[in-house]
C-alpha cells in the first residue's frame, strides 16, 4: 500500500515544483499580459523587388502553380496598418516558408515578426507554424512560440485571413489578428 502514498507525494511534489517555476518566472519577468496586435502582411514574389525569393525548388513543378510543392523562399515581409501597400509600415516579417502541400497550397513558415513603430519598437515574436492556405482562405491559426523585447517569452496564436491571393504569381496580402501572452 506505499505505492499509492509514494505516487501522490511525487505528484504533490511535481505540482508545489510547477508553481514555484511559475512563481520564479514570475518574480525574474513580471506578471504576465496579453497584447492584441493587428496588421496586413505583403508577400510578394513578383516584380523587380521581391520580398520573397525562391531559394530551393522542386525538380518537377506543376506548370501553373507559382509556390509549387518542395519550393522553399526566404522572406523579408513588410508589415501595414492597413491593406494597401502604401498605409503605414509597423513593422516586417523575415525567415522562412516551404511549399508543404503536394494537393493544394500549404505552407509552413518560421518568421520572425518585429514591430518597428509604437509602443512595442524593437520587439518581435515567432512564429512556426502550418499555414493551410488552400483549406482555410477566411480563416486559419499559426502557432506563436516565442519572442524578443517587450515579447520575451511570448506565446499565443495569430488568426489569419487572406486579404489577397494572386495566382498567377504569388503575390498575397494576408490579414493578421495576433493574441499574445507575454512578460
Amino acid at each position: 500500500m506505499r505505492t499509492p502514498s509514494l505516487l501522490l507525494a511525487i505528484l504533490l511534489g511535481a505540482a508545489a515544483s510547477l508553481q514555484s517555476a511559475a512563481d520564479t518566472t514570475e518574480l525574474l519577468l513580471g506578471p504576465a499580459k496579453t497584447t492584441h496586435l493587428h496588421f496586413f502582411l505583403h508577400d510578394t514574389l513578383s516584380g523587380k523587388d521581391p520580398s520573397a525569393v525562391l531559394v530551393a525548388r522542386n525538380r518537377t513543378p506543376k506548370p501553373d502553380d507559382p509556390v509549387p510543392f518542395g519550393s522553399l523562399y526566404a522572406t523579408d515581409d513588410v508589415l501595414t496598418e492597413g491593406p494597401q501597400r502604401e498605409s503605414k509600415v509597423v513593422g516586417n516579417a523575415q525567415g522562412l516558408y516551404i511549399s508543404s502541400g503536394r494537393a493544394q497550397l500549404s505552407l509552413v513558415l518560421g518568421m520572425d515578426f518585429e514591430l518597428t513603430e509604437g509602443p512595442f519598437n524593437g520587439s518581435a515574436f515567432v512564429v512556426y507554424s502550418r499555414n493551410t492556405v488552400a483549406e482555410h482562405p477566411v480563416g486559419r491559426e499559426l502557432a506563436i512560440i516565442g519572442g524578443r523585447g517587450k515579447f520575451r517569452m511570448a506565446r499565443g496564436y495569430a488568426l489569419l485571413r487572406t486579404h489577397y491571393l494572386d495566382n498567377n504569381n504569388g503575390d498575397a496580402i494576408v490579414e493578421y489578428n495576433v493574441t499574445l501572452h507575454h512578460h
